[in-house]
């Protein structure tokens, strides 16, 4: 009976001290953010598409603030590890530095490095939705993703 009660007690404090969190916090939005480049058509049509289709973003500028590492393995999880996919590899700044004969033989940490330091190199528009990434625009996949 002892033993109980104590238990009754715990429920009780905790109950008193959690709910009241649990039921009074907001609910969490998702994070979501498209890193853009102002001058590519594809991330213009991207923005218009994602005005028509009211759905609220952040959008960050591709060349000043690229990608984080983190956020790049979640677009590389949609490719299934195709790094060539991340890449922008009809960039002036991709044929510059040879990586069409460079990437095959790039480990991850390599490429992550340089598309981490030069936004010019990754794909665009860049969308990042809670621990979903994707590199391009496809309606039907940023559909998913959005909603």
């Amino acid at each position: 009976m002892v033993f109980e009660e104590a238990i009754r007690k715990i429920r009780n404090v905790h109950a008193n001290l959690f709910s009241p969190l649990i039921l009074d916090r907001p609910v969490v939005e998702q994070m979501k953010k498209v890193y853009i480049y102002e001058g590519c058509d594809t991330c213009r049509r991207a923005l218009r598409w994602l005005k028509e289709n009211q759905f609220e973003i952040d959008a960050l500028p591709i060349r000043e603030t690229p990608p984080k590492r983190a956020e790049l393995k979640k677009a590389l999880k949609a490719f299934n590890g195709n790094l060539r996919r991340i890449f922008n590899v009809s960039g002036g700044d991709y044929r510059s530095m040879g990586l069409k004969d460079r990437l095959p033989t790039m480990s991850e940490d390599e490429a992550f490095d340089l598309l981490e330091s030069n936004g010019n190199l990754v794909k665009r528009p860049f969308l990042i939705v809670d621990e979903s990434g994707y590199a391009g625009f496809d309606e039907k996949v940023w559909t998913e993703l959005l909603r």
